[in-house]
């Protein structure tokens, strides 16, 4: 039993080394800002990534690719320090010109794309930056993909991916916030104590044109009262209220000769 295994054991010892060997050379895992330029016996086969990639050992060979622009350091135009970072995707449609026009085209695009990333933010306040990125991200692929044109690089994107600000300006943005929110409820609380008041103008107005409504409204609270309670309610009546039956009772009364 202790020979069969050994020889089991020396048969698949090979096939273990193999593998151990191979495989880390058959798989290849690209973060999110990563490509990987996959060549076939010297011949281009295209860009994969991100993600997991699978080579053929010795046939295959993958140049890989960082996307990012390093973070930088930059201060808006309403002097708010932040540290922003971002990624820029490109592909090169000149290799001529890449070669030839530029001694390195990644460093050179990388280069220009930072200067470029922290001249248009400085230029753009807080605000802008976090609700309009979008427009941001359009700006600066235009002017990057314009100075890298005669190197033969096409910029196709380019994204403000995160945006880092400073402790305090987070404590102050968030003090700012529930100043603003307890700004809008004393606005809603005041204009509808306006509103309230308008209908009670209203109201008196219609009830001082009839006075009948004022008794009327009266008789309607002491019915809503005694429904709500079981117990004895003793209501003061003003004798103001009876004044206009009393008025006309007097009126139809015929008079003595």
């Amino acid at each position: 039993m202790f020979k069969e295994f050994a020889k089991l054991l020396v048969w698949l010892s090979p096939i273990v080394l193999l593998a151990v060997i191979i495989l880390p050379q058959m798989i290849r895992i690209l973060r999110e800002y990563q490509r990987g330029v996959i060549f076939r016996l010297g011949k281009l086969l295209g860009t994969k990534g991100p993600g997991l990639i699978f080579l053929i050992p010795i046939v295959d060979r993958m140049v890989r690719m960082d996307l990012r622009v390093a973070r930088q350091e930059v201060m808006t135009r309403d002097n708010v320090p932040m540290t922003v970072d971002a990624v820029v995707y490109f592909r090169v449609i000149d290799a001529a010109a890449a070669v030839v026009r530029v001694e390195n085209y990644l460093k050179a695009t990388s280069l220009i794309s930072q200067t470029t990333l922290r001249s248009v933010l400085g230029q753009a306040e807080l605000d802008e930056l976090l609700s309009q990125r979008d427009k941001i991200n359009l700006r600066l692929q235009e002017i990057i993909d314009r100075q890298t044109d005669p190197w033969g690089i096409k910029v196709t994107a380019v994204e403000v991916k995160d945006v880092i600000l400073p402790d305090s300006m987070k404590r102050a943005m968030a003090g700012q916030a529930e100043s603003e929110r307890e700004r809008r409820a004393k606005i809603i609380n005041a204009e509808a104590e306006f509103q309230a008041a308008q209908k009670l103008v209203q109201a008196a107005s219609m009830i001082s044109a009839q006075p009948i409504a004022l008794q009327l409204r009266f008789l309607q609270t002491m019915r809503e009262i005694s429904s709500e309670h079981k117990t004895t309610t003793i209501l003061p009546v003003p004798i103001n209220l009876f004044a206009p039956l009393i008025k006309r009772s007097e009126s139809h009364t015929p008079k003595e000769p």
